[in-house]
């Protein structure tokens, strides 16, 4: 079986479109293009403001949680339709009922 990526469709400007764009792009005072002349000036915001740059690293912080680990795991088509087809969140919600059910089993 061969799978299909659904890729997004881009569509080129028309010329009319693209020379509305370059006249909106060369009428705004607020927001010139940017010359060569202005790359060569550009440092990287690590040299700039480094303190905002390191408060942006620190990443996401613990886990509030204990840590999911990721696995492959096969199931039958129709749990995938009926968990798929309750939106967004469902593998958190096939989570759920399996972590449910072992909680039963358990106890």
């Amino acid at each position: 079986m061969q799978k299909t990526l659904n890729k997004p469709i881009v569509r080129m400007n028309t010329p009319e479109e693209e020379a509305r764009i370059q006249a909106g792009i060369a009428f705004d005072p607020d927001n010139p293009e940017l010359t060569e002349d202005d790359f060569r000036r550009m440092h990287p915001a690590s040299e700039v403001c480094p303190e905002i740059v390191a408060a942006c690293r620190k990443g996401r912080g613990p886990n509030k949680e204990p840590t999911k680990e990721p696995i492959t795991l096969r199931l039958s088509r129709e749990v995938l339709d009926f968990f798929r087809s309750t939106g967004p969140g469902w593998q958190t919600r096939i989570n759920d009922a399996l972590l449910e059910l072992a909680r039963k089993k358990s106890a």
